[in-house]
């Protein structure tokens, strides 16, 4: 049996490893940095898929491909089928209202209406309710895959790959811009906070003209506020700022959270192309697997997908780079 060589063990990777062993393929997998950790980007992310609310400001395939993310997921780890609740201030109502027309599949909401949703949301007159969207813990996500392709047999092997692998899948991000050239990197800043006076059950998003926020709810009090968008390769350190507006920003959602305490600060590099659409790439005897930008848990079950077809099948999907390929 052929033996298939995924380079990278983040959640591009993993999935793509994951799709693979679902349809009867031996994989095995390479990450220098060993199982999955703090080590990349995908450990920071929010875990929010949220095809519709993404729509707001991300294109049409963002949309379309999110939609099969959540039963993907669910067959491998638990999602929280909760929704999304986004709402603004009184000021900012502007904003909830070009939010609205520019995504679907919501309801509005009244304050009564998201005081019932959510109790500890406080002071929102009007909101959108995306009552078909979920989330997962991404950390558990990520665990979750490396469990079962570890009961399946795979072997992660915690070193480089070897530079002459027959039948590999590129999976590194940002590290494989020694052959995307078009990659880059964007910086993403997020905190975890705990604050047992407030509880969330779903994702809520706050609109705000300068920072909008999300708050992920992790269980036991633990929220995950994210995230900033900077074009930006500096990922050494957060900034004050913007520190300060994600603590302002949760604070407003609710005064409790002036009281959290801070238990992680992440800092990490998306990997882009220059649409924000992630790439699927045959470059020689290597499937180049990449570009998930902010949609890395929503878009990688496509991409997974997309891999395995071409891997297995030579089946070209959307995601394929005809013009590189």
């Amino acid at each position: 049996m052929t033996t298939w060589s995924i380079i990278g063990a983040g959640v591009a990777g993993l999935a793509v490893a994951s799709e693979l062993v679902s349809r009867g393929v031996k994989v095995q997998v390479f990450d220098p940095g060993g199982p999955p950790g703090p080590h990349g980007c995908s450990w920071w992310a929010g875990g929010m898929l949220a095809p519709w609310c993404e729509y707001e400001n991300a294109e049409e395939p963002v949309l379309r491909l999110g939609q099969m993310a959540i039963d993907w997921w669910a067959d491998r780890t638990q999602v929280h089928r909760r929704g999304t609740i986004v709402v603004a201030s009184a000021r900012d109502l502007p904003d909830l209202r070009r939010f609205a027309r520019r995504t679907e599949q919501f309801v509005d909401v009244n304050q009564a209406e998201i005081t019932e949703l959510e109790p500890d949301l406080h002071g929102f007159n009007k909101g959108l309710h995306f009552e078909h969207e979920a989330h997962v813990d991404p950390r558990q996500a990520l665990q979750d895959l490396y469990r079962q392709l570890t009961d399946h047999g795979v072997e992660l092997h915690r070193k480089l790959a070897p530079t002459q692998l027959e039948n590999a899948i590129d999976c590194r991000g940002l590290h494989a811009r020694d052959y995307l050239y078009d990659l880059r990197g964007v910086k993403g800043e997020m905190l975890v906070v705990r604050c047992p006076d407030v509880t969330l059950t779903r994702p809520v998003r706050l609109l705000h003209p300068r920072m909008p926020l999300y708050v992920v709810p992790r269980g036991d009090g633990v929220y995950m506020l994210g995230a900033t968008m900077i074009e930006s390769e500096d990922s050494s350190r957060i900034t004050a700022r913007s520190m300060l507006e994600l603590l302002s920003a949760a604070y407003a959602l609710n005064p409790a959270f002036g009281e959290a305490e801070v238990l992680e600060i992440g800092v990490d590099l998306r990997p882009a192309f220059p649409d924000n659409l992630p790439r699927i790439r045959r470059l020689g005897r290597t499937i180049h697997a990449n570009g998930l930008y902010r949609h890395g848990y929503l878009l990688a079950p496509a991409l997974a997908q997309g891999v395995a077809d071409l891997a297995l099948e030579n089946k070209h999907s959307e995601m394929v780079d005809e013009d590189r390929a």
